[in-house]
């Protein structure tokens, strides 16, 4: 549900969103295009792992693809694989400021 919330959020924002839950599927849709960012929503104890492995696989599968995680303050802490780490759980307003921040400065 809440996948789907954030998908819609971004979209009303302006974004063009592909999304999954799974990351083998995430990789292949990265194979078939190019993606301006991907966004990892890193929540769950034991997870944090499973996000940095997507990360690294992304990055290698395409040189320069920029990474950002959405996760806790605790999550943040012990992760540096994204290029950024918007700190939002579920807080609508702080996820699109943090992908427009991330945006902006890399462009």
């Amino acid at each position: 549900m809440i996948l789907g919330l954030r998908d819609q959020i971004l979209r009303v924002h302006g974004y063009q969103v592909d999304s999954t839950l799974d990351s083998a599927v995430a990789l292949e849709l990265s194979r078939r295009r190019a993606y301006d960012l991907v966004v990892i929503d890193v929540e769950g104890d034991g997870r944090i792992a499973l996000a940095e492995e997507l990360c690294q696989q992304l990055k290698e599968q395409r040189a320069g693809q920029d990474v950002v995680f959405i996760c806790n303050y605790r999550v943040s802490q012990e992760t540096d694989c994204p290029d950024e780490v918007i700190r939002a759980e579920f807080n609508p307003k702080a996820m699109v400021a943090g992908i427009e921040d991330f945006l902006r400065k890399r462009d």
